[in-house]
């Protein structure tokens, strides 16, 4: 089969689904993407960080729940794939109905939660202690969900009580069930992994989770987890509470977009090297081997 023939069913801001027929093939590109926009980038590995990380989490946490995952080997998915352009980068998933939340859990105040914060004491609604400093811990991780855009749009913070009305509105009878479930499971998520990343000296300010529906109607996760893309990851040994901390993950390309409005979404070369050298260097503390 020639690569004209196997094209995405959907392509996203770095991931490209296909349709495996009872099963989806899951790709991470090298494609990065800040503040919702695709940059104009390639970050060479970066797939592979995201889907092997992905892989590496989805084992550890199949206690707390299901995951969508199937297999990493390209031996196990059609022969399209079997080139070393799809290599680690490719996971075959479990079809899932997916739930439009996107599931945010944050340890930490940074980010758009502490600008909230320092505005009116809130984050997407949650009213917080007083005289929290930036990057500080929270007393407990708070569950801020978001709906799900398409690309180009951007996601929209929405409360507790509005997921339920919109999972209802889409899962009509079922609203609640899967707005309790998912918030509990990706508070477990958060805690069980923090706790180990803590311990290999990698703080996890923030993440986001995915979930969907399996044919039997169970909640299962899906997506990617605890990935540079999807969270903060921040180094113990320099952690201080009071301003802006150092990150494994994409920041450091967000922080430099930031300083160079005028620099039409594309990074120089040396803030695509240090980016990747962040993921790479996440990947090996979190599980002790090198890509």
């Amino acid at each position: 089969m020639s690569i004209q023939e196997l094209k995405p069913i959907k392509a996203g801001k770095v991931r490209e689904i296909y349709d495996n027929g009872d099963s989806l093939i899951m790709v991470a590109t090298d494609r990065i993407s800040c503040f919702d926009v695709i940059l104009g980038n390639k970050v060479e590995k970066k797939g592979t960080v995201l889907t092997q990380m992905s892989r590496f989490w989805f084992d550890m946490t199949k206690d707390i729940l299901p995951n969508h995952m199937l297999s990493v080997d390209v031996k196990d998915m059609p022969a399209f794939f079997q080139t070393k352009e799809f290599e680690g980068k490719s996971m075959l998933c479990r079809k899932l109905n997916i739930l439009p939340v996107e599931c945010i859990v944050r340890g930490y105040i940074t980010g758009s939660g502490w600008a909230s914060y320092q505005k009116d004491g809130t984050v997407c609604g949650i009213r917080l202690q007083s005289g929290l400093r930036e990057a500080d811990k929270l007393p407990e991780p708070v569950y801020t969900p978001s709906t799900k855009a398409e690309i180009g749009d951007h996601d929209e913070n929405i409360s507790f009580e509005q997921s339920v009305d919109y999972l209802e509105k889409r899962f009509p009878g079922k609203g609640r069930e899967y707005a309790e479930k998912i918030r509990d499971c990706s508070l477990a998520l958060y805690k069980k992994c923090a706790d180990y990343a803590l311990k290999r000296g990698i703080i996890i300010a923030d993440t986001k989770f995915e979930f969907g529906l399996d044919e039997d109607g169970n909640i299962v996760l899906a997506d990617e987890m605890l990935t540079p893309d999807s969270s903060r990851f921040w180094p113990a040994d320099s952690y201080e509470p009071g301003h802006g901390q150092p990150s494994f993950d994409k920041q450091f390309a967000r922080d430099w977009l930031k300083a160079n409005p005028d620099s039409n979404w594309v990074l120089p070369e040396e803030v695509v090297q240090k980016t990747i050298e962040k993921y790479l260097q996440a990947y090996e503390m979190l599980t002790g081997n090198a890509l």
